[in-house]
């Protein structure tokens, strides 16, 4: 009799079951040293330790008792543990801005693919602006900073085994700029049957039958590989306090001085060892992580962990009202403080997944916001929506890329030609999705400073100086096409049928 997935889930464990259980993780144990003894060469070295976390995390999973949190437990944070924005920056920032900037390092999430949008290779490799890609933006962001202060910011990118060979190979056009710049790798892990909840590798290599066979385990990685890459006490050598994390593709999440001031002038007694920065959910963010009080700790509750009969009020805007942008700002001595008492204890976040033959698997995954519960003192700070500027889709590509935000030394404002803050609900259809396609749709980026809202489906293609404003809805049917003629001025008009230029 083997264990299954079915078996975890039920509440209450037999002792029969419960030594199912030790011998099912015996196996596993037995399985991985298998896969370690299929090679020699350095990865063994690497992936001994990466087994280590997994196994780890793997006797987590086995151990599971019911959902991770208790719904009824579940409160509201209290008022001063969410600080506004506002508050934080009527603070004056003092001169040692120096100071503080020297002891930060900026750490980009950069385990992605661009897969999604049609690309290959790294995601922070996309041209996004300028011909500039997410991965340039950065870079300018952070030399900007350190020409202006005369500070030395370092920045620190997290690869994954699927980015880094490509990421290494760029770097080397930052050689002549003003920014240090270290690279560490996630962990790699195997993915498990859902069935037999062993490893569907049948060696360590990552070609053929076990090109799927491994995953990057999500960015909670982030501690324990930093941690074991030695790059975490080189900083803290260095005099490095705080790290500041985001994902490479959030382009609005860039230093900020006041939330780093805020960090610098806390007493040495009271020191906040981190900080989330949230801003306030509208009905496109309903499924984004929130932070909850739960047994008189700060918590961040994703939708995986929510049960199925609590998912609409999760959902709701009106209980809860913000969402995790997932900017940190971490205590480099609390995270090597926390991964030496092994206290990191994340949820697991069971991610399943069906292989391109068919094979159900899942992967065992954390997020790096769920650590918020390890330290002392942490702090949400309810952040303006202009911090939070992803660009996960064509859609937000259109926007970042259009007259509505300016470019300066990297980093993106909205335009003080547009009237109102708030940016364009925008939706491009399937012909839009990959970057290539999505840029061979237009001559050039319409004019959208008065732009509220943009659906487009079908066969769709934009002249030069297109002007869109107010609500346009443009829908090619199957078979048909439209050409937007140059110079065209759409407002509060909806387009559909068939209208294509022909050159004469």
């Amino acid at each position: 009799m083997s264990l299954t997935v079915a078996d975890l889930a039920r509440p209450g464990m037999t002792e029969f079951q419960e030594q199912l259980r030790q011998q099912h993780e015996k196996t596993m144990h037995q399985e991985l040293e298998k896969l370690l003894l299929s090679s020699t060469g350095p990865e063994t070295q690497i992936s001994r330790k990466d087994f280590e976390g997994f196994r780890g995390i793997f006797h987590r999973f086995l151990q599971r008792k019911g959902p991770s949190v208790e719904w009824p437990k579940i409160q509201r944070p209290p008022e001063d543990l969410i600080l506004s924005y506002e508050h934080i920056k009527a603070r004056s920032c003092p001169e040692g801005i120096t100071a503080g900037l020297n002891k930060l390092v900026v750490l980009k999430l950069n385990g992605g693919l661009g897969t999604s949008m049609g690309c290959k290779g790294p995601k922070s490799l996309i041209s996004v602006r300028s011909e500039n890609t997410f991965l340039d933006l950065t870079v300018q962001q952070i030399e900007h900073l350190n020409k202006t202060f005369n500070a030395d910011v370092p920045l620190v990118l997290m690869n994954s085994f699927n980015t880094d060979e490509d990421t290494n190979k760029i770097l080397q056009k930052y050689t002549h700029h003003r920014v240090k710049i270290h690279t560490f790798n996630q962990s790699r892990y195997p993915r498990i049957n859902k069935e037999s909840l062993l490893p569907i590798a049948t060696d360590l290599g990552m070609k053929g039958e076990n090109a799927e066979a491994w995953y990057p385990p999500g960015h909670g990685d982030i501690y324990a590989s930093f941690h074991n890459s030695g790059l975490l006490d080189t900083l803290l050598a260095e005099g490095k306090e705080y790290i500041f994390v985001s994902n490479i593709d959030n382009l609005g999440a860039t230093v900020d001085l006041s939330i780093l001031h805020h960090l610098m002038s806390q007493p040495a007694d009271r020191r906040c060892e981190f900080i989330m920065e949230v801003t306030d959910k509208t009905r496109s963010d309903v499924k984004g992580g929130t932070l909850i009080q739960y047994e008189d700790h700060l918590r961040l509750l994703e939708i995986a962990q929510v049960p199925k009969d609590n998912v609409d009020e999760f959902k709701s805007v009106t209980k809860f009202k913000i969402f995790n942008t997932n900017n940190l700002w971490i205590s480099l001595p609390a995270i090597k403080r926390l991964q030496q008492q092994n206290a990191m204890d994340l949820e697991i976040i069971v991610n399943p997944k069906t292989l391109d033959g068919g094979l159900n698997v899942i992967q065992l995954e954390t997020a790096v916001g769920a650590a918020i519960k390890c330290f002392d003192n942490a702090l949400g700070v309810n952040v303006p929506r202009s911090r939070f500027l992803p660009v996960k889709t064509s859609s937000d590509l259109l926007l970042v890329m259009s007259n509505l935000y300016s470019l300066d030394a990297g980093s993106l404002t909205m335009s003080k030609r547009r009237e109102f803050p708030s940016t364009p609900h925008v939706k491009l259809g399937s012909s839009f999705t990959k970057v290539q396609d999505f840029l061979n749709r237009f001559d050039n980026i319409p004019d959208m400073l008065e732009l509220d809202h943009l659906t487009v489906s079908g066969d769709v293609t934009f002249g030069k100086n297109v002007s869109l404003k107010g609500t346009v809805i443009i829908i090619a049917n199957h078979g048909d096409r439209i050409d937007i003629p140059a110079g065209a001025v759409l407002e509060n008009k909806i387009v559909s049928g068939n209208l294509r230029i022909l050159d004469h």
